[in-house]
């Protein structure tokens, strides 16, 4: 058995619920594993099974609206690290680990597995190299950097500890989740509320969820045929209304692989901003709706480069309700 064991997904939802795997794989050899989130995926690393402690640091060559790199931050991280035996640092393609190394080394972490496709001199132990061309699904990337450092086993499905009941009845329902945290991955509102209400018509149960920033776009949303929850549920209450529905619709956001850890299946309103090999829904039926060819394709664009939308404008709600009759039968 291992000592403690520092885990670092500094990311969003659904980045820290795609690391569950490679968690559980550290879990099953370490006494203690601290997961280092950021403030978007606190709630969601604190569902993850084989975590024993969070925490939160907002890490500014990670965060989307980054905060200014000072001493008082970083020292405050150095006040929250444990005093860990090694670390694991799992990032995305796009993103560099030798930042968070260098920092980690001066703390006085004694091992350090991350990928790098850069020379990282004596920041780290285990280098792991990938071959990006390849789109390894993110669950099995990261679970590919926990075996590199020994943490053999386990597979790469996605899971959360048991969420609460969920507050909507009786199951069977489907959910249609119409937010994401970037415009250019978000289907119009116009076409959910389309979707909502053509759901409704072929005679399903439709609940609309959202973060309590979103209430306005879950109510426009729901109309007269969905039942809102905008704003009513956490993360793990969400855990839970996922669990019991038939399928979820959604686009590329931490929702879609929440359903995917409780077993939904899903229909992904997918903008190519990001391979749809490396982040659609994981191991659940699921399809993937939107012009994967379009050309925002690989941008990594938070904001439409292109106008009108096209890869997800096209999509209508007629495709929708096919795709859930296709999941669900």
């Amino acid at each position: 058995m291992k000592g403690t064991v520092l885990v670092a997904r500094p990311d969003s939802a659904g980045d820290v619920l795609l690391a569950g795997p490679a968690i559980r794989a550290v879990s099953a050899h370490g006494r203690r594993v601290v997961l280092l989130a950021g403030p978007l995926g606190r709630a969601a690393a604190e569902l993850l099974p084989g975590v024993d402690r969070v925490i939160e640091w907002r890490t500014p060559w990670i965060d989307a609206d980054p905060p200014p790199v000072t001493r008082e931050h970083v020292d405050r991280l150095m006040t929250l690290l444990p005093d860990a035996d090694e670390a694991l640092i799992l990032t995305s393609f796009h993103q560099s680990a030798l930042p968070l190394a260098l920092l980690l080394r001066l703390r006085g972490v004694g091992r350090i597995t991350a990928i790098s496709d850069d020379y990282p001199g004596s920041l780290l132990d285990v280098r792991v190299q990938v071959d990006e061309s390849s789109h390894l699904p993110e669950a099995e990337r990261m679970l590919a950097v926990a075996r590199a450092a020994g943490f053999d086993g386990g597979d790469a499905a996605l899971a959360v500890r048991p969420p609460p009941p969920s507050v909507v009845g009786p199951p069977g329902y489907v959910v249609v989740h119409p937010g994401t945290n970037a415009p250019a991955r978000a289907w119009p509102p116009e076409r959910h509320r389309e979707a909502v209400e053509a759901l409704a018509c072929e005679g399903f149960t439709v609940v609309v969820t959202g973060g309590g920033g979103e209430r306005a776009l879950t109510a426009a949303v729901a109309g007269r045929h969905g039942v809102d929850l905008g704003g009513l549920t956490s993360l793990a209450e969400l855990a839970g209304v996922l669990g019991d529905a038939c399928a979820l619709v959604a686009g590329n956001t931490g929702p879609a692989h929440l359903a995917a850890a409780v077993g939904t299946p899903v229909v992904s309103l997918f903008a190519p901003v990001v391979p749809a090999e490396r982040w659609a829904p994981y191991g659940v039926p699921s399809v993937l709706l939107g012009d994967q060819e379009a050309a925002c394709k690989d941008t990594r664009a938070r904001l439409c480069p292109v106008r009108g939308h096209p890869c997800l404008s096209g999509v209508t709600a007629e495709q929708v309700v096919k795709a859930v009759r296709e999941l669900v039968t």
